[in-house]
């Protein structure tokens, strides 16, 4: 019996030891494929490249779909797996606006035919959405790999676990610190929005019917509130608007200078004020021309990408990102 419960013990240990292994990202490094793919990021470059030179509305998106596969689950690929019946995390109404889905189907063959079974669909998705952000000016990282690809995708854990357009500073506090982020990575990572663009239906309630009264949102600069009423009518839920506009499609600083004259366009980037540390950081890029952004951005994608992942002997690479082996 001693040596049953001494064996249990050990056992929970070693339990514990693999979550705080998988939580910390530790396993993951740079150039973790350098000799069995060491061709990997040039045949991803490659891909990346010509499909933003032929669109680069697809570089928030594919950016984006990082964000969420980390967020729910780790940055474990479950966001790319397909159901059947429709119960997958992509099948949430959060993920329901992302789009190149095709574009990761496209990088993993190509991948596949240069390595097969090598590089997991959770690396893929970490090195597009680095390449994409490059791609329209944006900073250019060192992204970590060694990810393996997760089993499990339900929609229900998208559906409430994302964190909503409508959050405010304590829900984005306690969601980022939920997943060992700070609030400089909140700030830093909330800079993404500068690229992207949106439906009616994620913000119109700041336009028209905030506190449940047919009122607009205080705290929403008034001119920017006409202009988004002129593109957004009572109602619509389906005509887009640009998130940063004027250069939704290059990634810069700009976001942060229009957050700053409350011209943010969902409520959790006007939450950004609400926070001392946050809005300080905010306006010190607003006021200086983003002289650090490039660079924090870059710590901030490496440090989310670390949320808890699989390595080792855990996980699967799949063959195609859409099923499990």
């Amino acid at each position: 019996m001693a040596s049953l419960t001494v064996l249990l013990q050990l056992t929970l240990l070693v339990s514990f030891a693999i979550l705080i292994f998988h939580a910390n990202g530790q396993g993951l490094k740079v150039g973790f494929y350098h000799e069995k793919c060491p061709n990997l990021e040039p045949v991803i470059k490659d891909v990346i490249y010509k499909v933003i030179s032929d669109d680069r509305t697809l570089a928030a998106p594919l950016q984006r779909m990082h964000f969420h596969d980390c967020f729910i689950r780790g940055c474990d690929g479950s966001v790319l797996l397909e159901s059947p019946t429709k119960q997958a995390e992509k099948d949430a109404f959060p993920n329901l606006s992302l789009r190149g889905f095709e574009i990761i189907d496209q990088v993993k063959l190509a991948v596949e035919k240069a390595c097969p079974g090598v590089v997991s669909c959770a690396d893929v998705l970490a090195i597009v959405a680095r390449d994409v952000t490059f791609a329209i000016m944006g900073p250019f990282w060192e992204v970590e790999t060694g990810r393996k690809d997760g089993k499990v995708s339900i929609l229900n854990e998208a559906l409430t676990g994302l964190i909503p357009p409508s959050a405010n500073i304590s829900t984005l506090k306690k969601g980022f610190a939920d997943r060992g982020l700070n609030m400089k990575d909140l700030v830093v990572l909330s800079g993404s929005h500068t690229i992207g663009i949106s439906h009616c239906s994620s913000f119109s309630n700041r336009l028209y019917n905030f506190t449940g009264k047919n009122d607009a949102d205080p705290t929403l600069d008034s001119e920017y509130a006409v202009k988004l009423k002129e593109k957004c009518k009572p109602g619509d839920q389906n005509s887009i608007v640009e998130m940063d506009p004027g250069s939704f499609k290059t990634f810069d600083e700009s976001y942060f200078t229009l957050v700053a004259k409350r011209r943010g366009l969902f409520e959790s980037d006007a939450a950004l004020l609400n926070d001392g540390e946050t809005k300080a950081y905010l306006k010190f890029q607003a006021l200086n021309k983003g002289p650090t952004f490039f660079k924090d951005f870059g710590e901030s994608m490496v440090k989310m990408g670390r949320i808890g992942v699989i390595t080792g002997e855990g996980g699967e690479i799949r063959k195609v990102c859409t099923k499990v082996n």
